[in-house]
């Protein structure tokens, strides 16, 4: 769940005790208040996904004023926080004032590079969001008769929403800012499923359920109203976009991988790296990690292929966990969501020894819908403790037959998306309710997801990776987030092409030719990001490591992980700031 969100929106809960709150700049705390309640506005899609009421019937669109409207925004609470930097503030407002410009000046920084230009990919959009809050499963709520008109606003806004995307766009081929070609190929089937009228459309379950409550002249008008609007509205334009990617755009897509091909490439994705990993690396030293990375893991997995007995290479050993029917166990979608359960089931028994707290939102482990499943990865969108809606764990599941237990390992991938991965990690955060609202919700993909990745380390402490295919499995996961930071940075700096990076993936981990390559044109949709995960997991555990060695018998693993959690998702360096001070209070 990325929206523009996830370079400029929401900002990091800290672990603040009631005295300190109460000695906290009031100024500042109003500053934060109504950061708030304007971010909203400006990205109401991600204020519905974090269950947050208001702003449930907008949709606006990135049309000029707009535009400007995001850039003053930004300027204005930079200019803000300045002053408050010649204060005298106490610890926790500091932290907040440095977490808040690093996420302001990201998105300064990324707004020169026109991302309206590119306001779709297959793995980011606009009409697949639309689809899943339209569906009624997902974070849209559909319990009232102003709910269901908050959508039904919603839905006519983005007849706008589209055109201006469209025109966008047609600016973006003037100036050679267009997707890849293989990328356009994959979203125009998305576009036309959505662009299907019949009854089962996503947009039509919202009246198919009806609450019970409900007056008879409210349903009748309200289904008289999707039925008007659904089509008129949301259908044709969707027809409208897929008309367009056919048409006009896919003649127009660039055959190269990398944004280095878009005009001030080299400089974009730089920036795209600040914005991820919160970090000033350069391409070229995330390159050499990623090599560096890659060699060590490959080392690791030779000794595992020893101790199975394995005679052949590591690629042939890959080839076997691939095609082996043995990895291969499933039937029906029922067996892979009752293996992930299985995970589940497993490793509870052992969580309170790693983790002193737990979140109280609910928790759901889901089938991802059928109508983004083909371009989707196992996936956790949030949920909401105030509405009771769970945060959901969402398995793709194409053919059953085909989903392979090693594949980047089911069990490494539970613990990374779901428990104690996003969601013990993104529920704890989102319900510190004494904390200003705004940082209960801020995101960084380099802790967050540096987070989930250390987590799949801990799978032999929780109780899993018992079998050694699935360390195998477990360290081909590891590697997978390795392998990013080298086909990232290899794309997005000209040194690999789509096919390369593609190749590069399937030699080095046992991967269907399939996944790979949705996962490398999810890395060219989605430049930096892929590179988080790895970069934020190596300082969690360079931080673990010097811990132990400051603190010996006084360090405790289960407060390491407490206080990380307590802390919130937060930029690396303040982040690093943090968990010094913390081991500066171990006593």
């Amino acid at each position: 769940m990325k929206t523009r969100l996830s370079f400029t929106l929401s900002f990091a809960i800290l672990n603040l005790s009631i005295a300190n709150a109460q000695q906290s700049n009031a100024k500042l705390r109003q500053v934060f208040d109504t950061y708030y309640k304007e971010a909203n506005a400006v990205d109401p899609l991600s204020a519905t996904f974090y269950g947050v009421e208001g702003y449930n019937d907008l949709l606006p669109a990135d049309d000029e004023a707009f535009l400007k409207k995001i850039h003053d925004f930004y300027a204005n609470y930079l200019k803000q926080l300045k002053y408050f930097e010649s204060l005298q503030l106490n610890k926790e407002d500091k932290i907040s004032v440095a977490i808040l410009e690093n996420q302001i000046q990201s998105a300064l920084i990324l707004e020169k590079h026109h991302p309206e230009f590119i306001p779709i990919t297959q793995f980011l959009s606009t009409p697949n969001f639309m689809a899943m809050l339209g569906s009624g499963t997902s974070a849209q709520p559909f319990k009232t008769v102003k709910d269901y008109d908050n959508w039904l606003k919603r839905c006519k806004a983005y007849k706008h929403w589209s055109n201006v995307a469209i025109e966008n766009m047609q600016k973006g081929i003037k100036e050679g800012y267009v997707l890849p070609k293989s990328l356009v190929m994959k979203l125009i089937p998305q576009l036309e499923a959505l662009s299907k009228s019949d009854d089962n459309s996503p947009f039509y379950e919202p009246i198919k359920n009806l609450p019970k409550n409900f007056t008879e002249s409210d349903k009748t008008r309200l289904t008289k109203e999707f039925k008007e609007i659904i089509p008129k509205e949301v259908i044709a334009s969707n027809q409208k976009l897929n008309d367009f990617f056919e048409n006009e755009y896919l003649q127009k897509a660039r055959l190269t991988s990398g944004i280095n091909a878009l005009p001030n490439g080299k400089e974009m994705y730089k920036d795209y790296i600040f914005a991820n990993t919160t970090t000033h690396k350069d391409p070229e030293e995330v390159y050499q990690l990623g090599l560096s990375e890659v060699a060590r893991i490959s080392a690791e997995m030779e000794k595992i292929k020893t101790q199975v007995g394995f005679k052949g290479t590591l690629p042939e050993l890959f080839e076997f966990m691939k095609t082996d029917k043995q990895f291969m166990p499933f039937k029906t979608d029922k067996e892979v969501l009752d293996a992930y359960q299985s995970v589940y089931d497993r490793i509870k028994p052992s969580l309170s020894t790693y983790f002193g707290i737990a979140p109280k939102t609910p928790f759901e482990i889901r089938k991802t819908e059928d109508f983004r499943a083909a371009s989707a990865s196992p996936e956790y969108f949030p949920g909401d403790l105030s509405t009771n809606r769970p945060g959901i764990f969402y398995a793709p599941i194409l053919d059953p037959t085909q989903i392979n237990i090693t594949n980047m390992d089911m069990e490494a991938i539970f613990l990374h998306e779901a428990i104690p991965g996003h969601h013990y990690q993104i529920s704890i955060q989102f319900e510190s309710t004494e904390f200003p609202k705004f940082r209960q919700k801020y995101w960084s993909s380099a802790m967050g997801e540096g987070w989930a990745l250390y987590t799949e380390s801990l799978g032999k402490d929780l109780g899993v990776y018992t079998n050694p295919y699935h360390q195998l499995g477990a360290l081909g996961a590891e590697m997978h987030r390795a392998i990013r930071l080298v086909v990232d940075a290899g794309l997005h700096t000209g040194k690999m092409n789509r096919e390369t990076a593609i190749k590069y993936m399937l030699d080095h981990e046992p991967l269907s030719e399939q996944f790979a390559t949705a996962e490398i044109e999810r890395y060219m949709a989605i430049p930096g990001q892929a590179l988080s995960y790895k970069i934020g997991q190596l300082k969690i555990l360079e931080l673990r490591d010097k811990y132990k060695k400051q603190l010996g018998d006084k360090f405790s693993i289960k407060d390491f992980h407490d206080v990380i959690l307590k802390g919130g998702v937060m930029p690396l360096t303040v982040f690093e700031n943090y968990m010094d001070d913390w081991a500066k209070s171990v006593k």
